[in-house]
C-alpha cells in the first residue's frame, strides 16, 4: 500500500482559469505564473493571498517571454538573457510574497522552458544558476530524471522530481510532445492508475509500453483541464485510500 509515502501535489495557477481558489484547497503547492506566459501583478497578488489563506506552498512559474502561445514556443535565447528573465520573474513574485507576509519556497519553469531544460544541459544550468543566485534555499522543481534536476543538484539546490498525472511518457522518461498522439491522458481512470503507479512503484509505462523508472516527489495537476477540480478530488481520495500523505514537505 502507500505506507509511509508522502507526496507533494502541485498545480499551475494564475494562468487565467476560473477555478484557482477552489484548486488551491486541494493541492499542497502552487506554481504561480509570473507574467511572461500568463498572469499580471494583480493576478499574482491574488494567487499569493489565496495560497497563504489555504496554507499552500508558494512557487514561481517562470517562462519564456511568450504570451501569444502560452509559453509553448521553443526558443533559443542567449544564456545571459534567460538568466536575467528568470531572475526578473522570481524577483517579481518574491516581492509580492514578501508584501503579503509570505515567502516563496520553490521554482518550477513553465511550458517549453521546462521541456527544453529537461534535455538541454546548458539551459538547465542557466535556470539553476538563476534560482541559486536569487535564493539558494529555494527548491528547484523539474521533470523526474531530467537535466534540470541534475543541474540543481550540482549547485547544491534542493530538488523536487516531478511527474505528471495526465501526460503520456516516452521511453526516455520525457513527456510525449503536445503535438503528438498520446500527449494527454483523457481518461481520469487511466490518469489515476498512472499516478498511483508512479508514486507507489516509482515507475511509469511509456507510450510504447516500456517500464520507465521515475522518482515521484511531486505530482502535477493541470488546473486548466476541463475536469481539474473533479480529478483533484478523486486523486486526493485515492491517496487517502492508499495511505499516501499529501504534503509540500
Amino acid at each position: 500500500m502507500g505506507a509511509n509515502i508522502t507526496v507533494d501535489l502541485n498545480a499551475d495557477l494564475g494562468e487565467g482559469c476560473a477555478n484557482d481558489e477552489a484548486l488551491l484547497q486541494l493541492v499542497s503547492s502552487a506554481n504561480i505564473a509570473c507574467g511572461f506566459h500568463a498572469g499580471d501583478p494583480q493576478i499574482m497578488q491574488q494567487s499569493v493571498r489565496w495560497a497563504l489563506k489555504y496554507g499552500v506552498a508558494i512557487g514561481a512559474h517562470p517562462s519564456f517571454p511568450d504570451r501569444e502561445n502560452f509559453g509553448r514556443t521553443a526558443m533559443q535565447l542567449p544564456p545571459e538573457t534567460v538568466f536575467a528573465q528568470v531572475v526578473y520573474q522570481l524577483g517579481a513574485l518574491g516581492a509580492l510574497c514578501h508584501a503579503e507576509g509570505g515567502r516563496m519556497v520553490h521554482v518550477k519553469p513553465h511550458g517549453m522552458l521546462y521541456n527544453q531544460a529537461a534535455t538541454d544541459p546548458l539551459l538547465a544550468e542557466v535556470i539553476a544558476r538563476a534560482v541559486f543566485s536569487v535564493d539558494s534555499t529555494l527548491r528547484l522543481v523539474g521533470l523526474a530524471g531530467s537535466e534540470l534536476i541534475r543541474a540543481g543538484e550540482r549547485l547544491g539546490l534542493t530538488t523536487r522530481q516531478e511527474v505528471f498525472a495526465d501526460r503520456g511518457y516516452q521511453s526516455n522518461g520525457t513527456l510525449v510532445p503536445r503535438s503528438q498522439p498520446g500527449a494527454l491522458i483523457e481518461s481520469d481512470e487511466l490518469a489515476l492508475q498512472q499516478t498511483l503507479m508512479m508514486v507507489q512503484q516509482q515507475t511509469v509505462i511509456s507510450r510504447d509500453a516500456v517500464r520507465v523508472p521515475v522518482q515521484a516527489d511531486t505530482v502535477c495537476l493541470h488546473g486548466d483541464g476541463e475536469h481539474a477540480l473533479d480529478f483533484a478530488r478523486r486523486l486526493q481520495e485515492a491517496f487517502r485510500e492508499q495511505g499516501i500523505l499529501v504534503s509540500a514537505g
